[in-house]
């Protein structure tokens, strides 16, 4: 890094083969944490150095490294776990600058939500006092009017990555999907009584999708959410979501390689069990049983008849 105007450095100066040290420990360590796709991008750098120094020995090692790499991303893909992703807002004036800030923090994979609860139970309760913190254990908005302003409130939720439909298109593989993460959601069901859960024709759901400042993986664990959108689903777009849902597990389960009977019959007795309740049968007899009276439902109406056609042809 050249120095600013002023003479003073910002960085290091690194000599080429200080560089080249630096580019192999970061590719050593993409591969200790699994992303073998980073270590290509890592070796796309140092390969053009090597064959400028006619380095064969260095280059043959890096090609069968890559080879190595490579070979884990087809024998391992969708085996790796990345990650697990939660979302952490503080409430109350004890916190200082981080009241009703909200951050997305991420944890070793299959992290339970239990786990990062009761860690941030013991260091905020050790810092301000066990009667003193508080956990929510709803996601639903939060009224601050309604809490006491002598507690601290945490409130923890889980999270999963969230992508736009055309976002899909150049995220096909399972790294694709688990690499520059910036936006993620959650869901909360409701009833406009205010129960969480009721009959399928009166069950809502909230969908929040959070944008975070950076993306993961990032240097810091844990990053702060700069914007907010809540999108709310009605009773036959929640039935429409959980339709296409089962139709892709269905898809998933009959498309395994090898095949895997029992994966398939937890997917059956799911999808098509007489005791199941709310249920796709019971979802066509709320939704399918009438056409509906309100005109602006037609196109809803519709898109679940096709929903039921591609989950009977599944």
């Amino acid at each position: 890094v050249s120095p600013d105007e002023e003479g003073i450095c910002s960085g290091k100066y690194f000599t080429e083969a200080g560089l080249v040290g630096l580019l192999e420990q970061a590719a050593a360590s993409f591969s200790m944490a699994g992303m073998y796709e980073a270590v290509n991008e890592v070796y796309k750098v140092l390969i053009p150095i090597h064959e400028a120094n006619r380095d064969a020995k260095k280059l043959s090692t890096i090609h069968g490294k890559l080879q190595e790499a490579f070979s884990k991303i087809v024998h391992q893909d969708g085996k790796r776990m990345f990650g697990t992703y939660f979302r952490v807002g503080f409430y109350g004036t004890k916190f200082g600058d981080l009241d009703e800030q909200e951050f997305v923090y991420k944890e070793p994979a299959i992290t339970k939500l239990a786990e990062i609860s009761h860690r941030l139970e013991g260091f905020y309760g050790e810092r301000f006092g066990e009667d003193v913190l508080e956990v929510i254990k709803d996601s639903n908005p939060v009224d601050k009017c309604k809490l006491d302003p002598n507690k601290a409130y945490i409130q923890i939720t889980y999270v999963e990555p969230y992508f736009d439909t055309y976002e899909m298109k150049d995220r096909i593989t399972y790294f694709d999907k688990n690499y520059n993460l910036r936006r993620f959601m959650y869901c909360t069901p409701f009833t406009l009584d205010g129960r969480a859960h009721g009959d399928l024709h009166e069950q809502f759901k909230r969908k929040t999708i959070l944008t975070t400042s950076h993306a993961f993986p990032y240097i810091k664990t844990r990053i702060n959410v700069i914007h907010k959108e809540e999108i709310i689903l009605t009773p036959i777009e929640v039935a429409i979501e959980d339709m296409q849902k089962k139709t892709q597990e269905l898809a998933f389960a009959t498309h395994q390689d090898p095949a895997d009977p029992k994966m398939l019959q937890m997917v059956l007795q799911g999808s098509v069990g007489t005791t199941v309740n709310q249920g796709p049968l019971e979802v066509a007899q709320v939704f399918l049983g009438e056409i509906p009276n309100d005109p602006k439902l037609f196109r809803h109406h519709n898109k679940l008849r096709l929903c039921f056609k591609d989950f009977t042809k599944r």
